[in-house]
């Protein structure tokens, strides 16, 4: 077993390197004058402030999309994943297959569709709503499918068993019972649906008008504006705002498992 410890750690090292040292030279790149002279050119911060002034608006327009998304989907995909955990009829797997088609077939058909189908409604159209709605069809099946399977366990149907006999309804049961058990499955399924969502950009970038980006979205204009830097500086920004919050989220998933975990 020795033996294989190198072998182990070099392999470790040569794909952190792989994964890492692209990132590394893009946030370099964010504080050169010119990438192209490398450090010769000089340092600067003129890049982020650009950055920052022409799209710090899709910052908070992505977070409050993301949180909102991991708001709706747990009011809406909770109760779905107890309904589909309890019911064993045909109708309910093929509603489970139903939800899952926003994930499998591409996100640009998934932002056609709903675009023929509320495009007509204008202020709903040109909001960030219309975005959240899209983000919320295409994570729901991430949040309903996590929940679902804690939902199935047999010590939480048992749970809900004693409950009912000593004479607990049924919203009694579901609130105060069956979601603090949950609780950190609804939260794994809540970490996914903000990752999911503060990243997504194929189905935003057919969904967005010029008033409504996010972060995928700036970051693709700043690639288009032809300056390396302009692109690295936005990089930079995705990785100072993104990061930080999953870790976070990380943190409060880890607590809740371990005073809420089973």
């Amino acid at each position: 077993m020795k033996s294989r410890s190198p072998v182990l750690a070099t392999i470790t090292l040569t794909v952190m390197i792989f994964m890492l040292s692209p990132m590394v030279l893009s946030i370099l790149a964010a504080f050169l004058q010119q990438y192209s002279r490398g450090l010769e050119s000089g340092l600067t911060l003129e890049w982020l402030i650009h950055v920052f002034s022409h799209y710090g608006s899709t910052v908070s327009a992505s977070v409050l999309i993301a949180t909102s998304c991991v708001i709706g989907n747990a009011l809406i995909g909770v109760p779905c994943a107890y309904a589909l955990a309890r019911t064993r009829s045909r109708w309910a797997r093929t509603f489970e297959e139903v939800l899952t088609l926003p994930v499998a077939v591409p996100g640009l058909a998934t932002g056609l569709a709903l675009i023929l189908t509320y495009g007509e409604w204008r202020d709903f159209r040109q909001s960030y709503a219309f975005i959240l709605v899209g983000h919320m069809v295409f994570t729901l099946p991430f949040m309903v499918r996590t929940v679902s399977a804690a939902f199935q366990r047999s010590d939480i149907a048992s749970i809900e068993e004693a409950a009912r006999s000593l004479g607990a309804g049924f919203v009694t049961r579901f609130l105060t019972v069956l979601v603090p058990v949950v609780l950190p499955s609804i939260v794994a399924g809540g970490l996914m649906v903000f990752t999911l969502s503060i990243g997504e950009f194929n189905l935003t970038w057919l969904l967005h008008t010029p008033l409504t980006r996010t972060l995928p979205v700036g970051l693709a204009d700043s690639y288009a504006s032809m300056r390396i830097e302009i692109g690295s500086a936005y990089t930079l920004m995705f990785f100072l705002v993104v990061l930080p919050l999953l870790w976070l989220l990380n943190v409060v998933a880890n607590l809740t498992q371990k005073y809420y975990g089973t």
